[in-house]
């Protein structure tokens, strides 16, 4: 198994986000995590499409959109011109999932489907097949800075099971309050793509953080060195 860290942009200064994005990358990042919140489906708003095609422009790393909104569907094709090559919606955000889904792949993207942390695995069970990750949000979605929910642990190591069983090669993204000092039992619970924003833009050299969650990341999957 792959295991990727992603920084989450929405800790990053964007008054110099250029730096930021540059910065991250020269720190080990795997991917770049965008998060979009339209003051509906979450309490704050971030971002459109404008702003990630400005990050696609200074960004060599993917770019992993993650998109809290309502009716999403509506909003694929805009996000997908922009430059993301993973978009992730929320099962809690459409009634047509798998149509929202398959649109994300149509345009050539990676599919993502997102879980608040009072959601069911249930709500993804007929889709599993279908999407390359699942996100499980170890925090309420909003704010950045959270502190990290230990439920999760439990529900990474449900959905780790499920798919083991069925045989799918799925991703499984977690998204809240994580740090290099819990890092390990997020990875031993079974999740394998890691966001961070304040675990990493909130410390003074993102290289030694990236560094250090690499480490608990490798010893939590009992890899060597």
């Amino acid at each position: 198994m792959e295991y990727y860290i992603a920084p989450s942009l929405l800790s990053a200064d964007f008054g110099r986000l250029a730096e930021e994005i540059r910065a991250a990358e020269e720190a080990g990042a795997d991917l770049h995590h965008v998060d979009v919140m339209d003051g509906r489906f979450v309490p704050n708003i971030t971002i459109g499409p404008p702003v990630v095609a400005a990050v696609r422009k200074c960004a060599a790393l993917p770019l992993d959109v993650h998109l809290m909104i309502v009716e999403p569907e509506r909003y694929i094709e805009p996000f997908a011109e922009a430059g993301a090559d993973i978009i992730t919606i929320h099962a809690e955000a459409t009634p047509h999932l798998q149509r929202a889904v398959s649109r994300i792949r149509e345009m050539g993207k990676k599919a993502g489907v997102a879980l608040n942390p009072s959601t069911s695995l249930s709500s993804v069970e007929w889709i599993l097949q279908d999407v390359d990750m699942v996100l499980i949000m170890s925090v309420n979605p909003g704010f950045g800075g959270q502190a990290f929910l230990p439920s999760s642990l439990g529900k990474i190591e449900l959905l780790r099971s499920q798919l083991k069983r069925a045989k799918l090669d799925v991703d499984i993204q977690v998204d809240g309050g994580i740090k290099a000092d819990n890092v390990g039992d997020v990875v031993a619970a079974g999740a394998n793509v890691i966001v961070s924003g304040s675990g990493i833009f909130g410390t003074p050299d993102y290289k030694e953080t990236i560094g250090r969650m690499r480490r608990n990341i490798r010893a939590a999957a009992g890899l060597s060195a």
